[in-house]
């Protein structure tokens, strides 16, 4: 062993370090070369040393979620490839609401599981979203009519120099997916949700009624990032690409999607090349039937 990884191994637990990892193991794509070391840090105070250790290295770091909303390049991800362990979650309740403050790398999935036991409602449109809670507020993550800016009320997060913030609403800069979190160097540590209590059997039934919309309209057989493509003014988004006639076109092992044109698959083996290169496909299709531009709502790491 190094000198590098038995200093690393001070900071982290041996068994949340891992060399040469592939991301397709980590991606929901199922897509990405190796990262140089995939680390999973369980405390932020684990966190603050591990970036500390990596700025005296001189070593790049890339923060990852679930990787449900993200396609890693074929050449993979140098340095440190940190994921979020912390996964607690805190509930008060006050006169008009009931407030949740959830650490970022809970997962969606498990926090909707959370609210109906506890019987609250107003999360149910994050149940059938794939990814952890610091992604869905990065890109304002929504379904049904909601977003995550209709329930936050504020952000913990930790600077470049490791200092920790707070954001109020207004701050975080809510766009259709994207917030400030998109153009600042700083890694989501909690967030503040405002819910109301539900009944339980109410709750239940929004959250099958979703999935069972997802299951019908979604390709969730198939290895996917959800929506490849942001939505655009006017037309959806998926019906100009159907209207281009490319639903089942495909480019190596990526497709776009016959059940759904917002999706680009992997449909049989896919690199990130072939997704790459069938997005590009598509946009160039859109904008010369249509003179519309599309843009990718996936996030795109790594090295060629």
């Amino acid at each position: 062993m190094t000198d590098f990884d038995k200093q690393l191994r001070e900071i982290v637990k041996k068994d949340n370090i891992l060399k040469d990892e592939p991301m397709s193991k980590h991606t929901s794509l199922k897509i990405g070369g190796s990262a140089d070391y995939f680390i999973i840090v369980e405390t932020v105070d684990e966190l603050k040393l591990l970036i500390k250790f990596a700025k005296k290295n001189k070593i790049p770091i890339t923060v990852v979620g679930n990787g449900t909303n993200l396609l890693v390049r074929d050449g993979g991800i140098r340095g440190f490839t940190i994921k979020l362990g912390f996964k607690d979650f805190k509930i008060r309740k006050t006169t008009d609401d009931v407030i949740i403050t959830v650490d970022a790398g809970m997962s969606l999935s498990a926090l909707s599981a959370i609210a109906l036991k506890e019987e609250l409602t107003g999360l149910e449109f994050l149940s059938g979203i794939p990814g952890t809670i610091g992604g869905a507020l990065r890109m304002n993550a929504g379904a049904y009519g909601k977003e995550m800016k209709d329930i936050v009320i504020k952000t913990k997060y930790l600077d470049e120099n490791e200092k920790i913030k707070n954001l109020n609403l207004k701050e975080h800069k809510f766009e259709y997916r994207n917030s400030i979190f998109s153009t600042i160097n700083a890694i989501i540590l909690d967030t503040t949700l405002r819910v109301q209590k539900g009944k339980k059997q109410d709750i239940e039934e929004k959250i099958k009624e979703y999935s069972e919309s997802r299951k019908k309209t979604q390709p969730l057989e198939y290895p996917n990032a959800g929506s490849t493509f942001k939505r655009i003014e006017g037309t959806p988004t998926a019906k100009l690409i159907d209207d281009c006639g490319l639903k089942g076109y495909s480019i190596g092992g990526a497709e776009v999607s016959n059940k759904h044109a917002g999706f680009i698959i992997n449909k049989e083996k896919a690199t990130a090349k072939d997704v790459l290169e069938l997005s590009k496909y598509v946009k160039e299709q859109v904008k010369k039937k249509f003179n519309k531009d599309i843009e990718l709502e996936i996030l795109v790491l790594g090295e060629e």
